[in-house]
């Protein structure tokens, strides 16, 4: 697909801006004044340091079971871009279900998935420049810049290789679904053999914890025999996540 690209220096949200727009649209600003994370976490960026981004996307005619995969094959898309800015014996890079990209343990990334209508907004933040955070983030934030010793990469390249990654994912994943890309995920899936909890979002469940047997090939996350469809998960036994095989 072709994306048109649509730049503010400064603006509320990309992904208020990108529901004003058709598939194909992609919004970046330098800074946002309310940015979001899933569940309403803030996300909180310094100006013209990371990648700010919202893309629009077709999924008209697909079934709620296919788009509600639909952020983990974003996450996977992102991994992908994200490879090819790593140095030389760079930490793993993980996905943690259901919107986090982590390296070395800690998050790279967080995607935040909007569907309206017959449109799905995918947004995409990534810690590129930045090298300081807040006192509540620190201890479990990383960036591009940290990872490779110098914070002078250009935004806008990690931004065009994010775009040609989700290019290639999001046609995979419209023909054959996440099922086509699970093995993939299985491969770096973060949370698959450790003991979790998730507090779940649908219907007001109680949060689960046990251990994840990993994300099933419908984009579900097994923990202790359970299915859970939507939440937020946490390790919850000690060890690196970064050994897992």
């Amino acid at each position: 697909m072709t994306f048109n690209l649509h730049h503010k220096a400064v603006t509320t949200s990309t992904n208020l801006d990108a529901r004003e727009g058709a598939p194909g649209d992609v919004f970046t600003a330098d800074e946002q004044t309310a940015g979001r994370g899933r569940l309403d976490h803030r996300w909180l960026s310094p100006p013209g340091k990371n990648l700010m981004m919202s893309a629009v996307f077709n999924v008209d005619g697909l079934t709620p079971e296919h788009v509600s995969s639909f952020p983990l094959m974003v996450g996977l898309a992102v991994r992908d871009a994200l490879l090819g800015f790593m140095p030389p014996h760079a930490p793993r890079v993980l996905l943690k279900w259901p919107n986090d990209v982590l390296a070395d343990g800690r998050k790279i990334a967080g995607i935040l998935c909007e569907r309206t209508g017959d449109r799905v907004i995918a947004g995409i933040g990534v810690n590129v420049n930045q090298t300081e955070f807040n006192e509540e983030i620190a201890s479990c934030a990383t960036s591009l810049a940290l990872l490779r010793g110098n914070n002078d990469m250009r935004v806008e390249a990690v931004r065009d290789a994010v775009l040609a990654a989700l290019n290639s994912r999001f046609e995979t994943w419209l023909s054959g679904g996440f099922a086509a890309m699970h093995a993939d995920y299985a491969a770096v899936d973060a949370l698959r053999g450790h003991t979790i909890t998730v507090r779940q979002t649908d219907d007001d469940a109680f949060p689960v914890h046990g251990l994840c047997d990993g994300v099933a090939p419908d984009g579900t996350l097994i923990v202790a025999g359970k299915s859970i469809f939507a939440g937020e998960a946490h390790i919850l036994a000690s060890g690196d996540i970064n050994t897992y095989a």
